[in-house]
Parts: structure tokens; C-alpha cells; sequence
């Protein structure tokens, strides 16, 4: 099997003060073979590295507040070591051509994740420490298959396929809801105390199984036999009562956010027809999270007694016309390939018949049309979708940024000024950097561009790891004629992406360039000379942490 290697293995080993369970870091390395992952095996590995907690208690189920983790998951995996190895994930992942940093679609995601984990802190299910200690991020996969999954220290994952899949915020909201309950339960941390329990070799071959079963199922169960089946049930058997564990605290903070109580059962049955009707691997959510009768009777039952207030008041419905905006977006840039674009200009073979259903074929074809620079199929179906669209101010939004992006493609700055123009400022990422690309376009006498490095430079100072906002004011700043500015733009840009070596190697180059006749720029370099001995300070602290203090 050309299974895929765990990228910076040896990284899982010390996290600050605390280190990781040598056999868990040897099992790693052993699983390690000799091609670079994609996302489906990182997830699926850490789902395997980490197995699930047993059931709760009837009596702990019948209890609002948190299960009792106990003294031995804090000392053995605590809140700062999960933390820290989340960090060091997430460093591998944003480097990742994977990794998919869309404003747009991020905004979209945020304003479900906001809520809902304002949700959970309402309900109690967020400590301080936790809190205070993780990321609590969700981030973009540009993968084409139905997938989403929990990492350690608070980062959720969704891929975009997923999004496509979905047929209503409240279903992918449900999603969240779920792998946000695996977070703040700290079931990584409960796993991992229950591993000990498992074998080197054991953990070395579920890993290299679940690599393989993002690959081939059949190849998995070829690797998977005697003893190893053994453990791997006992992994599933343990998944199931996690799963559970997940669906019910989900469905609170679901509810609580104000989404409708139904997305989740309306999301798992979505999930069962569609995974029936095309069992080819496309959805490794379901090998990682699998449906049976009783969790999709569970959530029905949840959803038939969910507060009929908030049935009433249309909680959770908001907007079917932005999702299906959202959707169309995510479908094409799920999937690179032009002939997958080309697929979604063909009509379909029954016209919808909804106006949402309407909305989400026009907007899919505007976006593959412009992905293949077809300008007029894009122009009519991104006319046609507006018109269907009109009445409904946060789809228009979203189809306004489209119509700017495809101004930009073509080169009219004075058309992407004007869509851009009703959104503008409106405080949103997808906004600034969008109006920072506009401004860009600008020719560099244009105070435009001077405007635009201005609020890109006030944009970084609140949020410093943007990386996509620091290169464009690199590139702003190089446009100004302020190369030592840019470099130091491009170093904070590095360092966002958790590239550390490559941030210290920016910074050397502009102490470099400060040097040259004719650069003098002593406060920019005194920056630049303060910044570079707070990273190679950090550079240190991370040399120590890995060799075990």
C-alpha cells in the first residue's frame, strides 16, 4: 500500500512541558511510509491515533453538566499539550495546497460557528480553561468529498464537499454543532488516556489501516487481521458510544444557537440516501462517524421534541437563498479539474423547481463559467441569479462579491468598484480583502493604492494572523516603492502559517536591505530588528520543548 506519511511525526513527541506517551510518538513514526497525505488520511489517522472513550453512565447521561474527566486525562494529556499539538497540526495543514483560506466561504462558516459556540458557553459547556487555552477555529478543505472532523485543541475541519452536500445552514450547522461537542467533551484527551491500553503494534497497524481506508476499505480489511481486527473493533465499539455521546450534547447546542432542532436528523437521513445511492468513497464522514438506526432514530426523536417556541418562531431558517449561494460556491471549488467545471455549465436534466433550487444552479454555473473564463454564461447566469436572488440582502451580498471577483477577472476596476461599492466596510474579512484586491488594480500613482495599504496595515494590527491580508500588503507596499515594509509584510505572513524558519528568513533578508545605500528607514528597521529577536526567542523555546525541556 502507498499510504501516506504523518508529516513532522517527530513533533508529537514533546509539546512544552509535557510530553506525549512515547508509544503513541513510536507509533507514529512506525506508520510512517513515503508519500505526502491528504486530508481524508490526516483526519482519519487522528480519529484512529485517538480512540473513543466508553459509554456514559445512564446516570451521567441524565446529567446536564460535563462528564467527570478525572485527574488521569489532565496529567496524562493536558489542555496545554493538547493545545500545542493542535498548533503543530495546523502549522503542517495551512501549508497544505488543501488548506482552502476562502473569505466568502469562511465568513459563511463563522457565522454558524460563532453561535454555536456561543451556544455552548451558555449551556456550560466550555471550562475558562478550555476557553482560554484553545483555538476554537474551524477551518476549509478544499476536498470534494463529504467530510468534516475534530482536531486537537479546538480546530474543526470542513471540507467543501460537505458544504456542496448540504441542503440547508441548519444541517451544516448541525455538523459543527456535532464536532464541537467532540471538542469541548475532550474526547482526544479521553482517548488518548484509553490508549495506553493498546499495543505499539497495535496502533501502528489501525493507523496504516485507517491511511489505507481513506484509499480503498477492501485494502484496509486486507491489512486489518488476527489480533489487529480484534483491536480495531474495540476502536469502532468505543467510536459508536462517542458518537453518541456528540449527537446529544450537539443537538443541545444546536438548538440553543437557534437553529432549527431538525438539521441534524434531516442531515444524517441526507447522509444515509446519498451515501446508499453512490457508495463510492465520497464520504469518509460516514467511516469516521457511522450511522446506525439508533443514532437516526435518536436525533428524530430529539427533533420531535424539540421546543415548540422555537419551531414557531422559525429559529435556524434564516436565509435558504445564501446557503444555496454558499453551496454553489463551495460545489465548484471543491473540485479543480476544468471538466468538473464544464459539468456544471450542462443544464440539469430536471429543471428545479424551487426558487432556492433555481438560485443554486444559476449561481453554480456563473462560478464554473468564470473559473473557465467563459464571460458571457457567466454574465447571464450571475443576472439571472441576482434577479432570483432580489429581496434577499445577505444572498445579494454574497452574488455582489461574485460579480466584483468577476470584474477583477476581466479587468474592469470601475465594475468592481461599483458591485463592491453597497458592501464596503461593512467589517467583514471577505470585505476588506476583497476591497484590498480591488485596490490593488489600481495603478500605483492612484491614492487608491495608498488607501488600500493603509487599511490593510490598520486590518493586520487587530488581526495578526491573516496571512491572505499580510501578502496583499506585501504586495502593496511593493507597489509603493516600500520594499523593506514589504519583506517584513511577507515575514508576518510566514509566521501566520506557522512557518516559523521561513518568517526568520524574511526578516534577515530586510535587515539585509536596510543595509543597502539609499534604504534608510530606521524605524522600519528597528521594527524589523525587534521582530526578529522575538521569533528566534520563540525558535528557541520550540528547540527546548522538542528536546524534552
Amino acid at each position: 500500500m502507498n499510504a501516506a506519511p504523518l508529516r513532522g511525526s517527530k513533533e508529537f513527541v514533546a509539546t512544552g512541558k509535557t510530553e506525549l506517551p512515547r508509544h503513541i510518538a513510536e507509533a507514529t513514526i512506525a506508520a510512517r511510509p513515503h508519500r505526502r497525505p491528504t486530508w481524508g488520511p490526516l483526519a482519519l489517522s487522528f480519529a484512529l491515533l485517538f480512540p473513543a472513550a466508553p459509554a456514559l453512565t445512564p446516570a451521567a447521561q441524565a446529567q446536564n453538566d460535563l462528564p467527570a474527566l478525572g485527574d488521569s486525562v489532565s496529567g496524562e494529556f493536558g489542555v496545554a499539550a493538547e493545545r500545542q499539538l493542535g498548533d503543530r497540526i495546523m502549522a503542517e495543514i495551512r501549508r497544505d495546497p488543501l488548506y482552502h483560506d476562502d473569505p466568502l466561504l469562511g465568513d459563511y462558516l463563522q457565522s454558524l460557528w460563532q453561535p454555536l459556540l456561543g451556544a455552548a458557553r451558555a449551556r456550560g459547556e466550555l471550562s475558562n480553561e478550555l476557553e482560554d487555552r484553545f483555538a476554537w477555529q474551524a477551518f476549509l478543505v478544499r476536498d470534494r468529498t463529504v467530510n468534516a472532523f475534530a482536531l486537537p485543541g479546538g480546530y474543526v475541519g470542513v471540507h467543501l464537499g460537505l458544504i456542496a452536500t448540504t441542503g440547508s445552514r441548519d444541517e451544516l450547522a448541525s455538523v459543527l454543532a456535532h464536532e464541537l461537542s467532540h471538542v469541548t467533551q475532550r474526547h482526544i484527551a479521553r482517548s488518548l488516556a484509553k490508549s495506553k491500553q493498546q499495543s505499539l503494534v497495535a496502533l501502528a497497524s489501525m493507523i496504516v489501516g485507517m491511511l489505507a481506508a481513506s484509499r480503498s476499505p477492501e485494502a484496509a480489511n486486507a491489512l486489518m487481521t488476527g489480533g489487529q481486527a480484534v483491536a480495531l473493533q474495540g476502536q469502532l465499539n468505543f467510536s459508536r458510544d462517542m458518537e453518541r455521546e456528540a449527537d446529544r450534547i450537539g443537538f443541545g447546542v444546536l438548538e440553543q444557537a437557534g437553529f432549527s432542532p431538525a438539521g441534524m436528523a434531516s442531515m444524517f437521513e441526507r447522509l444515509q440516501q446519498t451515501s446508499r445511492l453512490n457508495d463510492s468513497g465520497a464520504y469518509p464522514y460516514l467511516r469516521t462517524h457511522p450511522l446506525t438506526s439508533e443514532r437516526i432514530g435518536e436525533a428524530r426523536a430529539r427533533s420531535n421534541s424539540g421546543s415548540s417556541s422555537a419551531k414557531a418562531a422559525g429559529l435556524g431558517t434564516r436565509s435558504a437563498f445564501e446557503h444555496a449561494v454558499m453551496q454553489a460556491r463551495a460545489r465548484v471549488r471543491m473540485d479543480p479539474r476544468p471538466d468538473a467545471w464544464r459539468a456544471w455549465l450542462r443544464p440539469p436534466d430536471v429543471a428545479p423547481q424551487q426558487p432556492a433550487e433555481r438560485l443554486l444552479a444559476e449561481a453554480t454555473r456563473a462560478h464554473a463559467a468564470l473559473e473557465l473564463r467563459d464571460w458571457p454564461t457567466a454574465e447571464t447566469a450571475l443576472a439571472r441569479a441576482e434577479q432570483l436572488a432580489k429581496g434577499d440582502s445577505r444572498a445579494s451580498r454574497g452574488l455582489a462579491f461574485v460579480r466584483t471577483e468577476a470584474a477583477l477577472a476581466r479587468g474592469d476596476v470601475q465594475q468592481a468598484e461599483t458591485a463592491l461599492a453597497p458592501w464596503r466596510g461593512d467589517g467583514s474579512r471577505a470585505s476588506e480583502l476583497l476591497a484590498a484586491r480591488v485596490g490593488l488594480a489600481h495603478p500605483a500613482a492612484s491614492p487608491a493604492l495608498k488607501r488600500t495599504a493603509e487599511e490593510l496595515q490598520t486590518w493586520v494590527s487587530m488581526q495578526a494572523a491573516d496571512t491572505q491580508a499580510w501578502e496583499l500588503l506585501a504586495q502593496a507596499w511593493e507597489r509603493l516603492g516600500q520594499p523593506l515594509r514589504a519583506v517584513r509584510a511577507q515575514a508576518e505572513a510566514r509566521y501566520a502559517t506557522g512557518d516559523l524558519q521561513g518568517a526568520m528568513d524574511r526578516l534577515r533578508a530586510a535587515q539585509k536591505l536596510a543595509r543597502e545605500p539609499g534604504r534608510g528607514d530606521f524605524i522600519e528597521a528597528s521594527v524589523v530588528d525587534a521582530r526578529l529577536k522575538q521569533l528566534e526567542a520563540e525558535w528557541r523555546r520550540r528547540v527546548r520543548e522538542e528536546m524534552g525541556g
